[in-house]
């Protein structure tokens, strides 16, 4: 490699050298730039993130990094995933533990990628569990097996977005790949996890009763029929200009998930 060292977190691989020393995700690189770096912090209800079926009532320390290794044309949280220009601050991970527990139940990972913040949830997700906390992570699912089995086991719950039962999407729309997604999970379901997946509904793209039909099916086949489905509505965004989700879409989509998963939750209503 030349003396770049390579990134193992997701399948990009990307290598930092001197002359290209951060990645692609602009939180990963030589000496962690990225490690720390709060975007944001904020209190929220867990049914926001969203996850309903898991300690319901509970209030999370919401905080994420300014980055991620996905290029979502819809992305709704462009601003901190998309935009380099959000400023941040270091929050030390005993800081960011007392604070999660002197204000919430505990901590979720989310607003942009958090697997990419690796090092930094490994740091502190183990203290706020260690101390009655609770620790929830908001992912894509562009992770590869290993980082995905280190974050696993010092986390408690996860919502993974299925942004589409199409590979084409993925590498069209994303930049990513399904199968990866995929697997992932798959190994969360597999794990001591509680599990909640999202789809973000958009009209002309992930739409189509036939792939809709294949993803609920494999989502009742590997998850469950009983894994907490949110079908959210899409609105215009970043460099996505399609229309805006209607209702009548958006239930007559819920049916056919409900086909074959019994817990369909509607989203951005």
């Amino acid at each position: 490699m030349g003396g770049g060292v390579k990134c193992g977190i997701c399948p990009r691989g990307c290598v930092f050298t001197d002359s290209s020393p951060v990645g692609f995700c602009r939180v990963r690189g030589l000496e962690n730039p990225g490690y720390g770096m709060c975007t944001t912090l904020s209190v929220d209800p867990i049914e926001k993130k969203p996850l309903s079926r898991f300690r319901p009532g509970s209030r999370v320390l919401s905080t994420g990094p300014n980055g991620c290794n996905l290029t979502c044309l819809f992305c709704q949280n462009w601003h901190i995933s998309q935009d380099e220009s959000p400023g941040t601050i270091y929050v030390p991970p005993e800081e960011l533990v007392e604070l999660a527990l002197s204000r919430s139940d505990g901590i979720a990972y989310t607003y942009s990628e958090p697997t990419i913040w690796y090092e930094y949830i490994l740091d502190t997700a183990p203290r706020v569990r260690e101390r009655g906390g609770i620790a929830v992570m908001v992912s894509n699912g562009y992770v590869n097996p290993g980082p995905l089995a280190d974050l696993i086991g010092v986390t408690d719950a996860w919502n993974i977005d299925l942004k589409s039962y199409s590979d084409r999407f993925y590498r069209d729309i994303c930049g990513g790949d399904l199968e990866t997604v995929k697997n992932s999970i798959a190994m969360v379901a597999e794990s001591h996890c509680h599990l909640e997946l999202t789809w973000l509904l958009i009209p002309g793209y992930n739409d189509g009763e036939e792939e809709v039909l294949e993803a609920a099916k494999w989502v009742a086949d590997t998850c469950g029929r009983k894994t907490p489905f949110h079908l959210s509505r899409y609105y215009p965004c970043y460099r996505m200009n399609a229309p805006a989700t209607g209702m009548e879409l958006l239930k007559r989509t819920a049916g056919l998930f409900g086909r074959h998963l019994d817990d369909v939750i509607l989203g951005n209503v």
